[in-house]
């Protein structure tokens, strides 16, 4: 009987242990071959950035090249953040948290590979003349174009998000309420689920003509085709957790007593959680894509707009700069959905830390 609960005790502080304890506890610990391997990894970033250098100097340009120093600055601040996010991965790993610097050991070769296509673009465009400028600017001349321009790119950048997070609320909310109502009630079901199927299909891009010329104004339209394409991946998700929640679930609720309202907010829409949040996902994935073509092709402000207008004066280095922030900024948007997704997760296998 002792060792019965001796082992039960045992086996209740193993199953209390964190994720990272238990990785950890599994984990072997390391050679003195992985540790050099290890180092090796770790200085690939500053290698790659010392032939960034020397290969921006040492070769002579092939074009006009003005403010110069610009690109080695910028270099030098990667290889700064890196030194930075490294030094704190060592401080966490003392502190018996290794996971930080797990995750910079995985990432230096993605951020060597990075530094190695900025010197491989450069020779491409500045030094050789491969990929013909102004056409396919080279990086410096991009940097100096998102420097000098500054001001009006933040501008715009702030309008693509307030244009994007708007059609994206709306889409999601109505969404959610469409997706739970067809879930939830086989009635409305039936008559929605062929108006899914009608405009779910259609790309975002058919309704920018159609859009142009009934919406009230550009901007009422661009917010409309993002909440389109955001409404129709949340509620197509949502109809899916729904639908694979368990049914003993409302027998054994309605048993006890529960009323419709009841049903939904405690069961339907708790069980359908995670996969309203994977639609949510696919949502801002179809907002991102919708916000460029509708700015492109109406919205005055914005990204979008910005690259159409700099590409008609052919600056096409403030139309790169432009879309290297486009990029930046979708990244951002789409890690911190993922973030919030994981931490509402959190209670699942696998997704806690």
């Amino acid at each position: 009987m002792e060792n019965l609960d001796k082992n039960n005790k045992n086996e209740l502080e193993y199953n209390n242990l964190s994720r990272n304890e238990l990785i950890k506890l599994e984990s072997k610990k390391k050679t003195k071959k992985d540790k050099i391997i290890d180092a090796l990894f770790l200085k690939l970033p500053y290698i790659s950035g010392i032939i960034c250098i020397l290969e921006y100097t040492l070769i002579p340009d092939n074009s006009i090249n003005p403010n110069p120093m610009t690109y080695i600055y910028f270099i030098i601040c990667l290889l700064g953040l890196y030194s930075i996010y490294l030094l704190y991965g060592l401080f966490k790993k003392r502190a018996n948290n290794p996971s930080t610097f797990e995750k910079v050991r995985y990432n230096a070769p993605l951020y060597t590979g990075i530094l190695l296509f900025l010197a491989f673009y450069d020779y491409l465009t500045l030094k050789t003349g491969v990929l013909t400028q102004p056409f396919v600017p080279c990086v410096n001349l991009i940097l100096n174009a998102g420097i000098g321009d500054y001001k009006l790119l933040l501008d715009c950048a702030k309008n693509t998000l307030i244009l994007l997070f708007l059609g994206y609320f709306i889409g999601v909310v109505l969404g959610l309420i469409t997706g739970i109502l067809c879930g939830y009630s086989k009635r409305v079901h039936y008559w929605v689920s062929p108006i899914i199927s009608i405009l779910g299909p259609i790309p975002t891009a058919t309704w920018v003509p159609i859009m142009m010329v009934i919406a009230s104004s550009l901007y009422a339209g661009s917010v409309f085709i993002i909440a389109l394409g955001s409404w129709f991946a949340v509620t197509v998700a949502t109809i899916t957790g729904i639908s694979n929640v368990d049914k003993d679930y409302f027998e054994a609720a309605r048993t006890l007593g529960a009323t419709s309202k009841q049903l939904i907010s405690k069961i339907a829409i708790p069980g359908a959680v995670p996969s309203i949040l994977q639609g949510c996902t696919q949502a801002m994935s179809s907002a991102c894509v919708s916000i460029l073509i509708a700015e492109m092709l109406g919205v005055k402000s914005g990204l979008g707009w910005y690259m159409t207008w700099q590409k008609s004066w052919a600056s096409y280095d403030k139309m790169f700069a432009a879309l290297i922030i486009i990029c930046i900024v979708f990244i951002i948007v789409t890690k911190g959905l993922n973030k919030i997704k994981s931490y509402l997760l959190r209670w699942q296998v696998g997704e806690g830390k």
